[in-house]
């Protein structure tokens, strides 16, 4: 089983090979008792925006599209996502 802090610092890539960026934070969902989303960028940085639920779409990846978790966090595409 892996933790919540062994995901941070992880490099993400997309399925095609595109860097997408390091985990910097966990967005979690607490009524689904799992991780919703990991960002790209610090999570007080994205809350201190103009328009913080924007900057966190652009900067973060959804969990569903975790694909695989090792050395690097390899995720697939969601066509369904805005």
């Amino acid at each position: 089983m892996l933790s919540i802090s062994e995901l941070y610092g992880k490099k993400i890539i997309s399925n095609d090979g595109k860097v997408l960026g390091d985990v910097k934070g966990v967005m979690l969902d607490l009524e689904e008792g799992n991780i919703s989303h990991l960002l790209l960028n610090k999570p007080e940085e994205l809350l201190r925006s103009q328009n913080p639920r924007r900057d966190i779409q652009k900067n973060s990846v959804t969990y569903k599209r975790v694909k695989k978790v090792s050395e690097t966090i390899i995720v697939g595409s969601d066509l369904t996502e805005k």
